[in-house]
Formats: structure tokens, C-alpha cells, sequence
């Protein structure tokens, strides 16, 4: 018997940094997760630790290469700390990064940003990922906890149906999601902050804009969007819960609910995903 397939590192590292400028301050803080792959096999069947570098040392060299490498975009950031890796850990032949940023927001007072306050901004977060190995980089991000909803504009109907079937068609609903999306660059060279802000625009305006006959359709519009505005973008891939909102049924107190009165549902609920991607061989 042999060993398979295998990884190991350091996950949750937490950072902050801040940015101590002339006139203000800048917040930054970040969750990190770190994996290698290689060379191990003799950790787990012989017990010889000579190949690993401890995981500790990821999280201690996370925090070294923050100070030296001030947070710009947090891929290239990822892309620092991926090839401090390999060069740290000669068995690794794939080091991957996963970077989470949780935003913090300038606090408005007097009709203007605070220089040092902050509040922490909704549930969005920025995500990026990175997997190095010996002969390049493969450099994603993404978005998560952007809600979204839209009051009409939406309907479901035409679906299958068999003996359990109890969901009525509907040609106007209320639509709700909170997308999750991650995108592949086709280069390490993107620029990564510009295309960041052309697909948040780009999913958000293709929700609200597209006549959606189902959540699915409504991916494919929205994974167009993007494609169509980040040429820099090769793949996007979507995952949309359906957050529900049913209309209450206010008969018994002798009133007519016109979609006007609804019960959030958070469990159970739909979950749709897909990939939109471009063609093979076509450019951006």
C-alpha cells in the first residue's frame, strides 16, 4: 500500500493591518489559509519530519511578509506569500492561498471620513485565491455575502411536476439571493482591483435588470455580465441560494395581501450553481 493523495498547513490566520499615513489611517484585515502539497509521503508513513515546515511558521510568516509587503490588492498578496512558501518548503511542489477580506468602513463625521474610526461594513467579503507551483501561478477572486434582492421582475413556471408536487406557478415573485462568485484570471498579471469593481457591477446590474424565468437563468445572465465586461476573466462560477419570501396569508383577519406582506424563509431553501466560462481558445 502507498500513501495518497495529501496537504497539510495553516488555516484561520487572522491579520490586521494598519496604515498610519500623513492625514489618516487605513484598515486592513484579512483571514488567511495556507496549503501545501508535494513531496510527504515519508511524514505520514515513516514519521520523518524533515520535510515539513511547521504551520506555525506559515502563520508567523504570514504576519512577517504583511509588515515588509504594505497590503495593496490582496491576490498579489497571496502570490507573496505562495512563493515564500515554495522557496521555504523544497518537498511542496503546489503552495494554494486562500485570502478572505473583511472590510471595514471610514466612520463619516462632520460631513467627512474620519481619519482613524471605523465600523465594520455588511457581510461582503472580498476572496482571493492562489496556487503556486514551480512553474507559474493560476490567480482567482471572488465575492461572498452580497444580498441581493428584487420585488418583481422574476417569475417561475413551466417546471416539472409529479404527485408531490405543491409549488404554484408564479410569472411575478419576489427574488432574493446572496451570491457567492469566485473568477479565474487568465493571467497572473491582471489588473486585479479594476476587474474586482467591473464584476461586482456587473453581477449586481444583471440582477436587477434581467427578466428572470429562474434562479438558473438569472446565473447565466448574471456569469455573461461578467465575462462581457472583465476580458481579463476566463471563468466565473456562481453559487446562488434562493432566499425565500412567501406572501402571508392574511385572510382570517378579512384582508387581501396584493405581494405586499411576506415571511423571510431561511431554512429550507434552493441552491443554484453554475460556471459560465469562455469558449476554448478564444481570447479575452
Amino acid at each position: 500500500m502507498g500513501m495518497g493523495a495529501n496537504s497539510y498547513g495553516k488555516d484561520g490566520i487572522r491579520l490586521v493591518t494598519v496604515a498610519r499615513l500623513p492625514d489618516r489611517h487605513e484598515v486592513r484585515e484579512l483571514t488567511v489559509d495556507v496549503r501545501l502539497e508535494g513531496d510527504f509521503a515519508r511524514v505520514y508513513t515513516a514519521g520523518d519530519n524533515s520535510p515539513v515546515l511547521p504551520t506555525d511558521t506559515m502563520r508567523t510568516t504570514v504576519y512577517a511578509l504583511a509588515h515588509d509587503h504594505p497590503l495593496g490588492d490582496i491576490e498579489r498578496f497571496g502570490a507573496t506569500l505562495a512563493e515564500r512558501f515554495l522557496t521555504a518548503a523544497p518537498a511542496a511542489s503546489l503552495a494554494r492561498i486562500r485570502l478572505v477580506e473583511h472590510p471595514w468602513v471610514r466612520v463619516e463625521a462632520g460631513g467627512r471620513g474620519h481619519p482613524h474610526a471605523f465600523s465594520r461594513s455588511s457581510g461582503e467579503r472580498w476572496t482571493a485565491t492562489v496556487a503556486a507551483t514551480r512553474s507559474g501561478l493560476r490567480v482567482g477572486a471572488g465575492l461572498e455575502g452580497l444580498v441581493l434582492l428584487k420585488t418583481t421582475g422574476s417569475g417561475f413556471a413551466g417546471f416539472l411536476k409529479d404527485r408531490y408536487t405543491v409549488l404554484e406557478e408564479t410569472d411575478d415573485r419576489l427574488l432574493a439571493t446572496e451570491v457567492s462568485a469566485t473568477w479565474r484570471y487568465a493571467s497572473a498579471e491582471a489588473d486585479f482591483p479594476a476587474c474586482r469593481r467591473k464584476a461586482r457591477r456587473a453581477l449586481v446590474e444583471a440582477f436587477a435588470d434581467h427578466d428572470s424565468r429562474s434562479l438558473q437563468h438569472t446565473l447565466w445572465a448574471m456569469g455573461q455580465a461578467v465575462l462581457r465586461d472583465c476580458g481579463q476573466v476566463e471563468r466565473v462560477s456562481l453559487s446562488l441560494p434562493n432566499r425565500h419570501h412567501f406572501p402571508v396569508d392574511l385572510s382570517p383577519f378579512g384582508q387581501t395581501n396584493d405581494d405586499e406582506v411576506f415571511v423571510a424563509v431561511d431554512r429550507p431553501y434552493g441552491v443554484i450553481e453554475g460556471a459560465v466560462e469562455r469558449p476554448a481558445g478564444t481570447g479575452a
